[in-house]
């Protein structure tokens, strides 16, 4: 494997980075185990957390596309982003040289 840039390098801390939080792992990990996209709402209830938490949690997540949000009349909906399930792994294997 080459050495991956700087701005891959970058880019992928910048993912690490907003990773770095137990709630916002515990979102993705709930809404990635889910077939079906899930709503604020569900989420709140699921993972005992208030509606403000999950939505702040949620809009960090999106920046770096690791959920995707779509509105459907007053709920909004959010999924998985399923590309993010080979680049992180990937991102990560990377960076310890694994084969």
């Amino acid at each position: 494997m080459s050495e991956p840039s700087t701005e891959t390098f970058d880019e992928w801390a910048s993912w690490f980075k907003v990773l770095a939080d137990g709630t916002r792992l515990r979102l993705l990990h709930h809404i990635a185990g889910l077939d079906e996209p899930v709503t604020v709402g569900e989420l709140v209830e699921a993972l005992d957390l208030t509606q403000s938490n999950v939505s702040h949690h949620l809009r960090v997540l999106g920046t770096h596309d690791f959920v995707l949000t779509e509105r459907d009349g007053v709920r909004t909906l959010v999924r998985a982003n399923p590309n993010c399930m080979s680049a992180l792994p990937e991102a990560a294997a990377a960076v310890m040289q694994a084969d």
